[in-house]
């Protein structure tokens, strides 16, 4: 059974997991290589497997250590799905790196909740995000969600409020003297564009296609179904679904302020991943399990399918 063998955290999981990621990983690839020829491609391609595979991972480390779901692989069976899903959305490169670092980020942001070393969680946090937004300009705007975390856990120290200033200096003061010893301080001008898609094209699917449409859609409403269900559990896991929510929130405002042929959907799929798992555990009847996973892994094989024409 399907569910039963990812509702463990066994080594066999994580076999299984990135086996299937380098396979559809690789057809991929290769029904897009074109002309090119695979000597000039394979360190760029190998990098970004590598970037979704720890993504994949870090997703699996965040739920189990600061218990946003049960012990199981379910998280990491989603996020691999709608991997699988918007496997048009790969070619952005620059994505799956900054997608890597805000993971990281995310995962320091959700530990301050334990109120041990709240200002190194703090810059940690700040300075992976400012790493992050020198691959996406936009990825900076999760600094929002830092100052919030900081608002709800530890306000009323003055230094906490600093700390974000700090992790951002320590990124683009170094980044600015690699940059000085190059002569192309012009990165700065030319990267951090922040570009206002919703507002600046006549059609709202320049922005938003349709499948993201219905996967921001369906996001929400599970989100809510999730809420709904866990609104008389204690407050601690409610508020961590909140601040994973907040992520989620502040990853569609990004993608609504990208052109549709650019977006990053891909920085939307961690906080997906957890509440589309928080919903499928809150699933009693194990056949209805099972064919919640097989039409999920049916409709993301098809979707890839289609993007490989």
């Amino acid at each position: 059974m399907i569910s039963s063998f990812f509702g463990k955290t066994k080594p066999i999981n994580y076999i299984v997991l990135a086996i299937v990621l380098f396979l559809f990983y690789l057809t991929h690839v290769f029904f897009r290589l074109g002309e090119q020829k695979v000597n000039q491609i394979i360190g760029l391609e190998l990098l970004l497997f590598i970037g979704l595979l720890l993504a994949i991972f870090i997703v699996n480390l965040i739920v189990r250590t600061e218990k946003a779901t049960e012990s199981n692989s379910y998280a990491m069976l989603f996020f691999l799905l709608l991997i699988i899903s918007f496997s048009d959305e790969l070619v952005l490169d620059k994505v799956i790196f900054a997608n890597f670092f805000l993971l990281l980020a995310f995962w320091r942001i959700l530990s301050v909740k334990s109120s041990r070393n709240v200002k190194h969680k703090i810059f940690d946090a700040s300075l992976l995000i400012s790493l992050a937004s020198l691959f996406y300009d936009w990825a900076l705007a999760f600094m929002l969600l830092v100052f919030f975390v900081i608002g709800v856990y530890d306000r009323k120290t003055l230094k906490n409020w600093l700390v974000p200033f700090l992790g951002m200096s320590a990124i683009f003061m170094l980044t600015f003297t690699v940059l000085k010893l190059k002569g192309a301080l012009g990165f700065f001008e030319e990267h951090y564009q922040f570009s206002l898609g919703l507002f600046t094209t006549k059609s709202f699917f320049q922005v938003l296609n349709v499948k993201t449409l219905i996967y921001l859609i369906l996001t929400i409403l599970v989100s809510v179904l999730v809420f709904i269900r866990l609104r008389n559990v204690s407050g601690g896991k409610l508020l961590l679904l909140r601040i994973v929510f907040l992520i989620f929130i502040l990853a569609t405002g990004i993608i609504l302020f990208t052109p549709a042929d650019a977006s990053p959907v891909l920085i939307a799929f961690f906080p997906a991943a957890v509440f589309f798992t928080n919903y499928f555990e809150g699933i009693k009847k194990e056949k209805f399990q099972e064919i919640v996973l097989l039409a999920s892994m049916a409709l993301a094989c098809t979707l890839f399918i289609v993007h490989l024409d």
